[in-house]
């Protein structure tokens, strides 16, 4: 049962307007339409990309990784597909001073059990030095492979901060697609539930009623302190870091450039 107030003025400021079930119905049916519509255009763009050309580049390329020196074509795990994660690094800043956003993100990859059930292998790429990253890991928790790609030249290394799709037929290897800037939204599940919510993510740029919450600079939410309360402050770490053995409030924030 839903109730109405007489006089939907009355609303608390900064919330949605008060009206009955039926005239939110008749709201949220117009919405529809343009969010079917949303999906079938995505469905279009899905299949563009499965026509897009590839790239052929050479497989036995070296990476790092916690059993030594292998060579790319090993991540494919024997299967003919590869998505990979390409983590931002920052040399020699400790755990709380990694990329927010990066660390993010493979936290949302932590079980790849349905791509690994499509055929589709998983790894996550990055230039920092082995002996540092595994650290990272191990701290983090993450149950994926990693490998340090440091020194090695596109496809495989070069620029941070995208997920990256390759193919296998036998031993050789092809670079299919490559994300750019917010192309990684797809691995974090968390953005797509905030879109639904009324406050949506709190992110300056996004479009907001008059009244609403002011949102903040892009991606402020990434660090909280240890109460949960979002800060880029002293004692924040990126977010999915403390649910970790360990992460305790720190007194420099430790991000890249603050560090010797």
């Amino acid at each position: 049962m839903t109730t109405t107030p007489r006089n939907p003025a009355t609303a608390p400021p900064g919330r949605p307007p008060v009206v009955d079930l039926a005239t939110w119905q008749a709201a949220r049916n117009e919405l529809l339409l343009r969010e079917k519509a949303h999906t079938h255009e995505g469905d279009a763009l899905a299949a563009a990309r499965r026509r897009l050309p590839m790239v052929e580049f050479d497989g036995s390329v070296q990476v790092v990784g916690p059993d030594g020196p292998v060579p790319f074509l090993d991540l494919f795990q024997g299967r003919d597909e590869l998505v990979v994660y390409k983590h931002m690094w920052y040399d020699g800043a400790p755990h709380q001073g990694q990329c927010e956003g990066c660390t993010d993100a493979a936290w949302h990859m932590k079980d790849t059990v349905y791509l690994n059930a499509r055929g589709v292998a998983f790894a996550v790429l990055t230039t920092g030095r082995w002996d540092e990253v595994a650290s990272f890991v191990e701290f983090m928790g993450y149950t994926q492979p990693w490998y340090s790609v440091r020194g090695v030249e596109e496809p495989v290394g070069g620029e941070m901060g995208y997920l990256t799709c390759f193919l296998r037929d036998g031993d050789r290897t092809f670079l299919t697609y490559s994300t750019t800037g917010r192309g990684i939204e797809p691995a974090n599940g968390s953005f797509a539930l905030l879109d639904m919510t009324p406050y949506g993510r709190g992110e300056a740029w996004e479009d907001k009623p008059e009244g609403w919450p002011a949102g903040r600079d892009a991606c402020w939410y990434w660090r909280t302190d240890a109460d949960g309360s979002a800060t880029w402050g002293p004692t924040s770490r990126p977010v999915p870091q403390w649910t970790r053995p360990g992460a305790t409030p720190v007194e420099s924030l430790g991000r890249h450039g603050d560090h010797s």
